[in-house]
């Protein structure tokens, strides 16, 4: 099990250590509150390249009358697993949220999910996919985990290029567009070639602002993606990537030719 741990400073002065494999509380220790609106980098995938990665989240907590705001400190969690205490995967925030008093009772609160594909707690790429989202409730008696609180998904980073020579070019004659597929790879922290994947080869007018698929290709065991084509009239190439469930859907930027 890989978990990332959070530190929660509770009550202004009591400092939490890192948490552990998470357990059930004892009955009434942990503060008495409910999570809902959770919502994971405004409901997108957080997709993650080489380097660190930062992504917000927020939520709503609901607490007892009689619990103080500063008596608990709240984050967010995602999970793989039967359930949040029994996690196969578990990442939760690095700092406790900072919330605002929505009533005597709510709070609206914002955290950070942090995430590194070359530190002390780096992301693998077996780690891609679909997570659950949790919550925590960390106060001086104990802490309280909820999960089932909605899905989001943690992504490979794609990239993908386009060339289409000769530019310029006759009517009728052949273009060859080249390009690469890519996406990281977090067990090298580099980026590599995306093999064997459908890449679309598409085309827009000049003055249009839609793009028409020509034609699909697979990427080579590099990642490399290279087909030719009839130039006809002005306009972009590029190759367009609908994703896959590790990672997201990608564009080229369009490359202009000149038909003459």
């Amino acid at each position: 099990m890989r978990i990332r741990a959070i530190v929660a400073a509770v009550s202004g002065a009591l400092a939490l250590s890192a948490l552990a494999v998470p357990a059930a509380q004892a009955a009434g220790s942990a503060p008495n509150v409910t999570f809902s609106n959770v919502k994971v980098n405004k409901g997108s995938s957080m997709v993650v390249g080489t380097t660190k990665a930062s992504f917000s989240v927020t939520y709503t907590v609901t607490h007892a009358s009689t619990l103080k705001a500063t008596d608990f400190a709240t984050g967010p969690a995602i999970y793989r697993g039967t359930s949040v205490t029994k996690p196969s995967d578990l990442f939760v925030s690095d700092e406790p949220g900072t919330c605002t008093a929505a009533s005597t009772t709510v709070l609206n609160c914002k955290a950070t999910l942090v995430f590194t594909v070359n530190g002390d707690w780096d992301l693998t790429n077996s780690e891609a996919g679909s997570w659950n989202v949790g919550a925590l409730a960390v106060g001086d008696g104990g802490t309280k985990w909820t999960g089932g609180l909605g899905t989001t998904k943690v992504l490979r980073a794609a990239k993908l290029t386009a060339d289409a020579t000769p530019e310029p070019v006759k009517k009728g004659k052949t273009i060859t567009v080249s390009g690469s597929l890519t996406r990281a790879n977090w067990d090298t922290h580099k980026s590599g070639g995306y093999a064997g994947q459908s890449v679309k080869l598409q085309f827009r007018k000049s003055g249009s602002s839609t793009y028409t698929t020509l034609k699909t290709i697979t990427s080579s065991s590099t990642g490399a993606l290279k087909t030719t084509t009839t130039a006809t009239v002005d306009g972009y190439y590029r190759y367009s990537f609908a994703g896959t469930s590790t990672s997201p859907a990608v564009n080229a930027t369009g490359d202009y030719v000149d038909v003459q």
